[in-house]
C-alpha cells in the first residue's frame, strides 16, 4: 500500500483550520456585504476565478501565487473598463471599512487553491507531447494521460478535456499505476497493481533490447526506486520511444526517456558503444570507403538526435564506450533527472499589500 502523502496531509489539515478561521468572521463579514448566508457569499468570490484567471492554462504552485494572479485579473479587469462584478468586488475591496470582507477573501482565495491544488500547479504537456508508443517490434504499447478508447479511430486517444484535472503527477510512477498502458489497436489496457509488479514489466521490456547496457540502466533504476521514500512520485524511464508512434515498422527508437512533470522538459537517453553504432564491417576496404562508411555512421546518429529534437523536443544524452565503462557512475548523472525540484514562482506581492492592506 502506498505512503500517504504527508503534504497532501497537510494541505487537509491547512484547509480545516481555514474553515473554521472563516466561520470565526462569517457574521461581521457578511453584515458588511449586505448579504445573509455563507454560501452566496462564497458563490460572489469564487464564481469570479475564471474571469480573473486562465485556471485552464495557468500554472500555479503556491497560495501567494494564486492570490496574486487572482488580485492582476480583477485590477486588469477593472482598468479595462468591466462593470458589474468586477467592480463590486473592487469597491468592497478598496473600502478601509470592509475590513472583514478583505480578510475572509483573501483567506478565501487561499483555502480554494488548497483545494484544487493538484490540478492548478500541473504544467500541462501540449497535445503533440501528451501520448508516448514506447517498446520493440510488435511488443510495443502506449502511454497516455487520460486514455479512452476510439471506436471510430480504432485506437486510444487522451480526453483532452480531463488531462488538467489527472490527479497524478505526469509521467511518473504513480501516473502509470493509474492509467496503465494501452496495446495498439485494442480496447485492452494493461495494468499495475502495485509498483513491483510495473518494475517487472519494465525490465522485461528493456530485457527484449538483448542491450547489455540498458539492462544495466535498469537495474539501476529499479533499485533506485526501490529505495526511495516517495516511489510513485519518481519520473518514468520509458525504455525505446519509438519515433514514428504504434506500428511494427519504424524509422528510430530512443533508448530511454524521462519527463520533467513540473516542467515537461525531456531528457533523452541513447547508448552508443562502438561495436553496435559505429564499428566499421570489412577486410579489404580502401581508407576513402572506411571514412565514408564512419561518415555514414556518424550522420545516422546524429540525424536521429535531431530528429527527435525537432519532433519530440527532446535534448539527447549519448553515451559512448568510455561513460559505458562505469555504468554506476552514468546512472549518477542520469539520477539528477529522476529528482527534479519544482521551479520558484514569482509573486505580484505589491497587489496583494494594495488590496488587502497587509
Amino acid at each position: 500500500m502506498p505512503k500517504r502523502d504527508p503534504n497532501r496531509t497537510a494541505r487537509i489539515i491547512t484547509i480545516q483550520k481555514m474553515k473554521l478561521e472563516l466561520r470565526s468572521i462569517l457574521t461581521q463579514t457578511l453584515m458588511e456585504v449586505s448579504m445573509n448566508s455563507e454560501s452566496s457569499l462564497n458563490a460572489f468570490i469564487g464564481s469570479k476565478a475564471d474571469d480573473f484567471i486562465e485556471l485552464k492554462t495557468e500554472v500555479i504552485r503556491t497560495p501567494e501565487e494564486y492570490v496574486s494572479k487572482w488580485i492582476q485579473g480583477l485590477d486588469q479587469g477593472v482598468k479595462n473598463g468591466f462593470t458589474g462584478r468586477f467592480k463590486t468586488m473592487h469597491d468592497l475591496l478598496k473600502n478601509p471599512r470592509k475590513r472583514n470582507f478583505r480578510q475572509y477573501c483573501e483567506l478565501f482565495l487561499r483555502r480554494s487553491f488548497l483545494r484544487h491544488y493538484e490540478e492548478l500547479a500541473k504544467v500541462r504537456p501540449i497535445d503533440e507531447e501528451s501520448i508516448y508508443w514506447f517498446g520493440i517490434n510488435d511488443a510495443h504499447f502506449g502511454l497516455f494521460i487520460t486514455p479512452r478508447f476510439n471506436k471510430l479511430l480504432d485506437n486510444w486517444e487522451n480526453d483532452k478535456s480531463e488531462i488538467r484535472a489527472f490527479r497524478h503527477t505526469y509521467w511518473t510512477i504513480g501516473h502509470i499505476l493509474a492509467t496503465g498502458i494501452c496495446y495498439p489497436n485494442e480496447n485492452r489496457k494493461y495494468i499495475f497493481s502495485q509498483i513491483e509488479d510495473y518494475l517487472s514489466f519494465f525490465y522485461s521490456q528493456v530485457r527484449l533490447t538483448k542491450s547489455f547496457y540498458q539492462l544495466g540502466i535498469a537495474e539501476r533504476y529499479i533499485e533506485f526506486v526501490r529505495n526511495s521514500a516517495n516511489p510513485e512520485n519518481i519520473p518514468l524511464l520509458i525504455p525505446e520511444i519509438r519515433y514514428d508512434g504504434e506500428g511494427r515498422k519504424h524509422t528510430y527508437r530512443l533508448d530511454f526517456l524521462i519527463i520533467n512533470p513540473y516542467t515537461m522538459d525531456k531528457i533523452g537517453i541513447e547508448i552508443s558503444p562502438w561495436s553496435t553504432h559505429g564499428k566499421l564491417s570489412g577486410k579489404h576496404k580502401t581508407l576513402i570507403e572506411l571514412n565514408d562508411e564512419a561518415r555514414a555512421n556518424f550522420e545516422k546518429e546524429i540525424k536521429k538526435i535531431k530528429s527527435y529534437f525537432n519532433k519530440f523536443n527532446i535534448y539527447t544524452l549519448v553515451y559512448t564506450d568510455t561513460e559505458l565503462a562505469n555504468l554506476d557512475i552514468l546512472f549518477k548523472e542520469v539520477e539528477k533527472f529522476l529528482m527534479p525540484n519544482e521551479p520558484p514562482v514569482q509573486l505580484s506581492l505589491n497587489l496583494i499589500q494594495e488590496y488587502f492592506d497587509r
